[in-house]
């Protein structure tokens, strides 16, 4: 890899790092030992630059190439650091570079597969042209079988994102903005139909690839893992509600995989469009994050979560506790007889244990010796399940706010804020 070569690349991994997508692992480290140090050579190694972690189904984590292919935008939306107004270093990778960093990085072990994405030059059309050419030849001539996440550019040509879709395992298409109006306003250049019309390519191509598959097998697979957007929290004035009705409805939709909710970062100098803040929201973030799990594993509907009444999660506690707060008449539960979706309603009870419960209540009755056993955390379980000798303060008799506050403060010290595990 040339000098001109690292330094771009250099300037545009850290241009990818504020999407959300995965997140950076901010790690280097060596592969120590040969003649020189007279060691063992260690297994694997780890490059800080532009190498990413994300998560597989099944839990395995892999390492990915987050780069941009250009941080050059003709765009000038308020939130984000690579807008046309700011004078930052900038950068373009020709194909070719980006194919040679791609087998380079994967030859020496730093990473499995590539996350791409960039910034608009020209039109959207031309952008995206030069991604799918890279993708195209990591597949065709150096049959590069690591996974591949990429971005369709809004407003891109169907022909283009079925391209990049016969390609990749992933696509996807920022939303940014949870509002139309609110989008107008700190990105004037951009609207939702150029986001939706990709979305709709996307799922159009998987469901005819799906149809294909069936009457062939050898038929090519569209986009394998799906597709995937994004929401900036805090940029803009929509509540909770708002954020999460919307990913309700695209989770309706064929094959989108995940919403991401990135944090908003103050990262250019002041405008009057945006919020004044000291840091980024991590702790709504996370909320919502804790929300979107309820909606996809739990079976809890958005206006369950956040509603008119209600529009904004509660920091301190986790959404599944806010709602169980907030319908004490729905308590307290008998687990020997509630069905599987009741279960995962009682904080305190995940996936896995609730699943245990239903399996081992077949063949006795369970008592709160036999849930500690299976998982359930019983600190918080207990104020909401009904079973003898049960001499917590239910939520039903002791009332919601009584509850709260013995789970949200331990010895009389300040509150504790008790999370639902994002991974059950």
């Amino acid at each position: 890899m040339t000098e001109a070569t690292l330094h771009k690349l250099k300037i545009l991994a850290d241009s990818a790092k504020y999407d959300a997508s995965c997140s950076s692992s901010g790690v280097g480290r060596g592969n120590a030992g040969g003649k020189k140090t007279g060691q063992k050579a260690g297994l694997g190694s780890t490059a800080a630059m532009g190498v990413c972690h994300s998560f597989t189904d099944d839990g395995r984590c892999v390492s990915l190439l987050k780069v941009l292919h250009t941080n050059y935008c003709k765009y000038d939306c308020a939130y984000c650091i690579n807008r046309v107004s700011n004078d930052i270093p900038r950068a373009a990778l020709s194909v070719q570079e980006l194919v040679d960093i791609t087998i380079e990085f994967y030859r020496r072990n730093y990473i499995e597969g590539l996350f791409l994405s960039s910034g608009v030059v020209g039109s959207a059309d031309t952008t995206m042209e030069r991604m799918v050419r890279a993708v195209r030849e990591l597949r065709q001539k150096h049959r590069f079988n690591g996974y591949i996440h990429m971005k369709s550019i809004p407003g891109a040509s169907q022909e283009l994102v079925h391209q990049a879709g016969l390609y990749a395992d992933r696509l996807s298409v920022n939303i940014e903005i949870p509002s139309e109006r609110n989008l107008k306003m700190l990105a004037p250049e951009k609207d939702h139909k150029s986001v939706y019309l990709p979305m709709q390519y996307i799922q159009q191509g998987m469901l005819q690839s799906k149809d294909e598959r069936k009457r062939l097998r050898s038929a090519p697979r569209f986009a394998p893992a799906g597709q995937s957007t994004q929401m900036i929290v805090g940029a803009s004035n929509e509540p909770d509600h708002a954020i999460l009705r919307l990913s309700s409805m695209l989770y309706s939709g064929p094959q989108l995989k995940r919403v991401y909710y990135s944090a908003f970062v103050p990262v250019n100098g002041h405008d009057a469009r945006l919020p004044v803040l000291q840091g980024a929201p991590l702790v709504r973030e996370n909320r919502l994050y804790q929300a979107d799990w309820l909606m996809r594993f739990y079976g809890f509907g958005a206006e369950e979560i956040a509603s008119q009444e209600h529009p904004n999660l509660d920091l301190e506690i986790d959404p599944k506790l806010g709602w169980a707060l907030r319908n004490p008449a729905w308590f307290p539960l008998d687990v020997n007889r509630a069905d599987y979706f009741e279960i995962l309603r009682v904080p305190g009870i995940g996936t896995i244990s609730a699943q245990r419960i239903v399996r081992a209540r077949r063949a006795a009755r369970l008592g709160p010796e036999h849930l500690q056993k299976l998982g359930v955390v019983m600190r918080r379980a207990k104020h909401f399940l009904a079973f003898p000798g049960n001499g917590a303060a239910l939520v039903n008799e002791a009332g919601p706010e009584a509850v709260r506050a013995m789970l949200t403060t331990k010895s009389g010290k300040k509150p504790v804020a008790y999370q639902l595990s994002l991974f059950s």
